[in-house]
């Protein structure tokens, strides 16, 4: 059953607000109908469960949250995976490593032989029972995509809670020392930057060049790639703008970047997600706000149909500038 809606933005903003819609951005862009270009990724949520409740985070997830992926979705998942041939599988949260399937689901997807990549806050690794997972992670070939909003204590640690930061540097040793981002033959270690205010990311090359630099000489950590990441006007962070009274002048900033190379480029044309309790949504922003795909398109995974996805229009909103804006945004960085 798809989750029921929740605030969407352009129901949010005053009524005397105007913007340009994105669908009329799509349209001057030659854009519209806005369609998938095909699959090449299977975004799974398995949970909105996490033992952080940072304050961007889009789904709202925390240590309180009971939504969780159980095994019988992850059945439908292998099997919607095996008989498309889908080469790309992206695990997310909440923190992922806390659905009590985890491990089962990644042997499984292992056995199918398509690329897995494991999202995770890095803070989960070094708690009581989770300690294995950077070794399980290598052991399995897993590509580690790891939060990390900044090189200092003082920027990570207003936007996470106190003592994340040192955390995560502990746990991306550990990653280090199960052979991520160390030597020629090394596995593939990228960290992710949000901003942590209502501004938009900067140029990703050179800010993962100063990551790069600051982590190695502070503390002797290595990691491969650096994605950057907008912060969506979506969940927790609307709910900080909507109080900080900074909701109007965020949107107007990334409707005024709109890039139309971006918007070519989005995740979503080539990616579909699951939710958690199996309902397939265009991305997992889309997901937050309980705008499941457009209507002939499968609802459920249980009712995956690889030709009509891959032919589906793509449902959209005024959320969607915040992946369009500058050098666009992903789940894999900046995409201009």
């Amino acid at each position: 059953m798809q989750n029921s809606i929740t605030e969407r933005l352009e129901q949010v903003l005053p009524k005397d607000f105007t913007h340009k819609s994105f669908e009329a951005a799509l349209k001057e862009d030659g854009l519209h109908p806005f369609t998938a270009t095909g699959l090449n990724t299977l975004q799974i949520n398995l949970g909105r469960l996490c033992n952080q409740a940072c304050a961007h985070c889009h789904v709202k997830a925390g240590p309180g949250r009971t939504e969780i992926m159980e095994r019988t979705t992850m059945e439908f998942c292998l099997k919607a995976i095996k008989e498309s041939a889908i080469s790309t599988v992206d695990i997310t949260g909440g923190a992922p490593e806390m659905n009590p399937e985890y491990k089962w689901f990644i042997n499984a997807l292992k056995e199918l032989g398509c690329r897995v990549i494991t999202r995770t806050n890095l803070t989960i690794l070094i708690e009581k029972g989770f300690e294995e997972m950077p070794d399980f992670f290598a052991e399995n070939g897993l590509e580690v995509v790891a939060s990390l909003p900044c090189y200092t204590e003082e920027t990570t640690d207003a936007q996470r809670g106190a003592g994340v930061y040192g955390a995560s540097i502990e746990a991306l040793k550990r990653l280090n020392s199960a052979g991520y981002a160390t030597g020629a033959s090394s596995l593939p270690l990228s960290l992710v930057y949000n901003p942590s205010g209502p501004f938009s990311p900067p140029p990703q090359d050179s800010l993962e060049a100063a990551y790069k630099r600051e982590l190695k000489e502070r503390h002797n950590v290595n990691f491969t790639n650096l994605f950057t990441i907008t912060n969506m006007p979506v969940g927790r962070f609307l709910d900080t703008l909507k109080r900080s009274e900074g909701l109007v002048g965020y949107v107007n900033g990334l409707v005024e970047a709109y890039n139309s190379e971006a918007a070519r480029n989005v995740m979503c044309r080539s990616l579909l997600s699951v939710g958690w309790c199996g309902t397939l949504y265009d991305c997992d922003f889309n997901a937050m706000l309980g705008l499941g795909c457009s209507p002939g398109t499968p609802a459920h995974i249980s009712e995956f149909d690889r030709e009509r996805i891959e032919k589906r229009r793509i449902v959209t909103g005024a959320h969607c500038y915040g992946c369009t804006a500058g050098h666009g945004s992903s789940c894999t960085g900046a995409t201009t």
